[in-house]
């Protein structure tokens, strides 16, 4: 029974710990909050709400995989959304040019942030402490301690859903079934390419049972959430916010795992020594990953106006500790050069479920804090646990395997 699991869901068993942990913490909180966590209301504003801290974690796991931190993301996204939407106030210009600024914004600061570590050799956690209190101070005094009401355009990005089209047949709502059915699809083609490869490569035959078994999970599991998201109220669907994560998840995984720079971070990351002498320019790497991170800062800060409809002094505050938080509970390494996008939005998401589930349950936001603190320090406690010598992993033991019996 537990080889056909390990068969199942493949080499990597440790990313799956998460994975389960999740699923338990939806359904414990489903039981408690008497079936309020597994509604389509419920799901489409935890999708919402959370999708500017997931697209900061998207960009903090590259900057910790090269072994740095970066403690002014909300600072940054809070200062990007309060500028953005003081220019279309005051200078009267259209809100896709106070959007551009915002990015634009985003990159300067990022640049910033790069140059100082890069250049300078300022580690990162002391440049970046730095930018916390300037662009933290920034927000509060360029809007003189009010909300700056935004451009009405940006609720769509914000808080606006996947439009209706077409004859409702099912049920659903046809845009978000379209994009269930693409997903499924795609993980089809990906496993079948994947499982011809390693046919062609392996001199014995290569069971496709399990194969069959992995498409088959995966798919009940994207169908079920399709029709959840698309079966809610009349004009709810698919958020617009949860479709630019997601698209956003394409593309740093591609770039994490399928391109020359995405290498380069993992190089940095687990030798900075080793990669220069191999012929990674480790400050150009520094660079880039940094100003990365303040984009998808600026990103996430107009994602959070739209939503909110207004930029608040306040807006953006502890960010970054539930976007780091996110990357080190996916399992992220402390010391650098271990971490993958698709652990990082599950860390991500025990995060926002935790949060929604305490809120259904009307625990307060202080013993919210606490717990969500407990839980960071175990998720690094079973990182340090797993590197140690000699020892097994929970999932190990869980499913029987033992590394010296194998061999």
């Amino acid at each position: 029974m537990m080889k056909a699991i390990k068969q199942v869901l493949g080499d990597n068993l440790r990313q799956y710990t998460m994975v389960l942990a999740l699923v338990v913490l939806m359904l414990v909180f489903n039981v408690i909050s008497g079936g309020r966590m597994m509604t389509s209301s419920n799901f489409q504003n935890l999708l919402s709400g959370n999708a500017y801290v997931l697209i900061l974690a998207l960009g903090m796991l590259m900057v910790i995989v090269i072994g740095q931190i970066d403690l002014s993301v909300g600072s940054v996204a809070g200062f990007s959304g309060m500028v953005m939407a003081l220019v279309a106030k005051n200078l009267n210009v259209p809100w896709y040019v106070a959007v551009l600024i915002a990015l634009a914004i985003g990159a300067l600061v990022g640049a910033w942030n790069g140059f100082f570590l890069a250049k300078l050799g300022i580690p990162g956690f002391i440049t970046t402490l730095g930018s916390m209190m300037m662009f933290r101070g920034g927000v509060i005094w360029i809007s003189q301690s009010i909300s700056v009401p935004a451009p009405e355009e940006l609720r769509f990005f914000g808080a606006g859903y996947m439009p209706e089209w077409g004859p409702k047949f099912t049920g659903m709502n046809n845009s978000t079934l379209l994009l269930g059915l693409i997903g499924i699809a795609v993980f089809i083609f990906f496993e079948s390419r994947k499982y011809k490869r390693s046919a062609a490569l392996s001199a014995e035959k290569t069971p496709l049972w399990p194969v069959v078994a992995r498409i088959i999970l995966v798919s009940v599991i994207i169908g079920y959430f399709t029709w959840l998201f698309g079966s809610g109220r009349e004009g709810t669907s698919f958020p617009i916010p949860g479709l630019i994560l997601l698209i956003l998840v394409i593309i740093y995984h591609t770039i994490t795992e399928r391109t020359r720079f995405g290498r380069h971070v993992y190089a940095v990351g687990g030798n900075k020594s080793a990669a220069a002498l191999s012929g990674v320019n480790v400050s150009r790497t520094y660079f880039l990953t940094m100003m990365n991170m303040s984009m998808l800062a600026a990103v996430a800060g107009i994602l959070f106006v739209g939503r909110s409809t207004a930029a608040g002094p306040s807006d953006g505050n502890s960010w970054e500790m539930d976007a780091i938080a996110s990357v080190f509970i996916g399992g992220a390494s402390v010391s650098g050069g271990v971490g993958t996008i698709r652990a990082t939005m599950v860390g991500g998401m025990v995060m926002a479920v935790l949060n929604n589930g305490l809120m259904l349950m009307g625990v307060g936001a202080d013993k919210t804090q606490v717990i969500k603190g407990l839980v960071l320090l175990l998720a690094v406690a079973f990182d340090v646990y797993n590197k140690k010598a000699g020892k097994e992993s929970f999932i190990d033991k869980l499913l029987g395997g033992n590394k010296k019996e194998e061999k």
